[in-house]
């Protein structure tokens, strides 16, 4: 299964993960997020040395501090698709959430050990950012001797929490980059084809 271009981008694409998973209390969206950031970044700062000699702790990590805030099961069905979701069995699709789960997880365990010192700067909400239940939170990532890179992202209100589904890099979807990439794999072979191409990846990345 190949991984866009857009994926592969390091730190990036790590930052990215990292703010996914966070739930946001209900309250001002924004700094919660930031504050999530901020935790995030502190967490790879005082492990950077041993994530180097050991990279089997940054999935250890995320598993830890990132995948129980997530909203796997609804992250799962947008990337699958409408069709794809809905044309699933029900183990099929418990094995697509599994399998998702530990894509990600293991598509940016790499990159994390490249993470140096970038920053990340939210912007307060803007009236075009809410639209009812549902907000577009926008930052900058800053890198040293290198632009900005814009990341938006779309938190839902669900309850008393917010909880963020999307994650946008230069204005790159990361929802629907898999989505294009599992739907390939659909049309070649169908749902169990895409399980084993997942399978098969996932099992690269933990060798890589």
């Amino acid at each position: 299964m190949s991984i866009s271009r857009y994926l592969q981008r390091s730190i990036i694409a790590v930052l990215g993960l990292c703010f996914l998973g966070v739930i946001l209390a209900s309250g001002d969206p924004v700094v919660q997020l930031s504050q999530t950031a901020d935790q995030m970044i502190s967490a790879l700062k005082s492990n950077k040395t041993e994530i180097k000699s050991n990279p089997g702790l940054v999935e250890s990590l995320a598993r830890k501090i990132l995948l129980p805030e997530v909203n796997i099961d609804l992250m799962a069905k947008l990337a699958l698709g409408r069709d794809g979701w809905n044309n699933a069995s029900g183990p099929q699709r418990t094995d697509f959430t599994k399998g998702f789960t530990t894509l990600m997880i293991r598509t940016y365990a790499g990159a994390f050990s490249a993470y140096t010192d970038e920053t990340v700067k939210f912007y307060p909400l803007r009236p075009g950012d809410t639209d009812g239940n549902r907000v577009q939170i926008k930052s900058e990532v800053l890198q040293t001797g290198g632009p900005a890179i814009p990341v938006n992202y779309r938190v839902l209100k669900q309850g008393d929490s917010w909880r963020v589904y999307d994650i946008t890099v230069d204005g790159v979807s990361l929802i629907q980059s898999f989505r294009s990439q599992f739907a390939s794999q659909l049309s070649q072979g169908g749902m169990d084809q895409l399980l084993a191409a997942l399978n098969k990846h996932n099992d690269e990345l933990k060798n890589e």
